[in-house]
């Protein structure tokens, strides 16, 4: 069977920076408080028209370019977001028009922070049974259309950010490295611990005034059993990866985790003792973009020089669902 590896990065920010001070003139909290327990200090706000299939076609364009092909060589389309620019159709097919290509398929996956490792998942089976031979997956988000920008909301709105990334991924060219494997899981009693409530299908009507007034399209998140529980998956799932593949946490070049908050990844770093050189974090620069957090993080890990062709590197994200993942993969 053929192994699949990434062939190119990219990336899209919007321009907009929104810093923790920005944040303290809407609402009641501090620079301090954010960093202090979040570890983020600022993070892009996406402009008017610049949405998660505009922004999530300039990083494919990108990804696509250092792949070394063109948007006619893409074969498939795997978009992963929980901000798709319209409820229906999804934003895929958004992206696949913005790309100029011809009549291939375009699928939207819906698993919030562990989008962009199952779209991997899906993208690794692909090239794998030699079914497509170069499959865009790209994680996008624009958060701040959606949040809660009053004292009220403040525990979730000073998290997060807009963005996009992207990769390419067809057959590797050396069996020893690719993606050597992922792992995928859920927990869905624990659903509601993390999510935006409506509009809702389960209601009649989806949505009210009374149910807007109250903010429950606001998301809601409860935070120490999310921490708990990520601080418990994250490293579950790492050492799975590592275990499937007869490797250990020494070995590891790179640990490219998902950027919920600066304080789950130390903790997880911590309990498997890899040290933080090894660990990448990009999350005091653009917050939690959600599905774009880990290739984003690809993206500044080769443009700084620490992800090198050969780096065994393990990719692990926890979130709403509650979902979590991992990936190995041989750079």
């Amino acid at each position: 069977m053929k192994r699949s590896r990434i062939l190119g990065v990219g990336r899209y920010l919007p321009e907009k920076v929104v810093t923790n001070f920005d944040l303290e003139k809407l609402m009641d909290t501090t620079d301090e408080w954010i960093r202090q327990r979040t570890g983020i200090e600022q993070r892009r706000f996406a402009a008017e028209g610049e949405g998660v299939a505009l922004m999530g076609a300039r990083a494919a364009e990108e990804a696509i370019k250092n792949a070394g092909l063109k948007n006619q060589d893409i074969d498939f389309i795997i978009l992963a977001t929980l901000s798709p620019d319209f409820n229906f159709p999804g934003s895929g097919v958004l992206v696949q028009d913005m790309l100029g290509v011809d009549t291939i398929g375009a699928l939207d996956i819906r698993n919030q922070c562990t989008g962009f490792i199952y779209g991997m998942s899906v993208a690794d089976q692909f090239i794998k049974t030699g079914v497509y031979k170069h499959v865009l997956v790209i994680g996008a988000e624009v958060h701040s259309t959606g949040l809660d920008f009053t004292t009220r909301g403040r525990d979730v709105a000073v998290l997060f950010g807009d963005g996009a990334g992207a990769v390419v991924i067809g057959e590797s060219d050396d069996d020893k490295r690719g993606i050597l494997s992922t792992h995928l899981h859920s927990e869905g009693k624990y659903a509601k611990d993390l999510w935006v409530e409506i509009p809702a299908s389960v209601y009649h009507p989806r949505m009210t005034h009374e149910s807007l007034d109250q903010g429950r399209h606001y998301p809601k998140m409860t935070g120490k059993n999310v921490f708990k529980h990520a601080v418990t998956r994250m490293p579950e799932a790492i050492m799975e990866a590592l275990n499937a593949n007869g490797y250990k946490v020494s070995d590891l070049d790179l640990l490219v985790p998902h950027q919920a908050n600066m304080r789950i990844n130390e903790f997880v770093s911590s309990a498997l003792e890899i040290p933080p050189e090894k660990v990448v974090h990009n999350i005091q620069k653009y917050g939690n973009t959600t599905a774009a957090t880990i290739p984003l993080c690809l993206y500044d890990a080769l443009e700084d020089g620490r992800l090198k062709p050969g780096a065994l590197i393990c990719i692990a994200a926890f979130g709403a669902g509650f979902t979590w993942a991992s990936a190995l993969v041989r750079w």
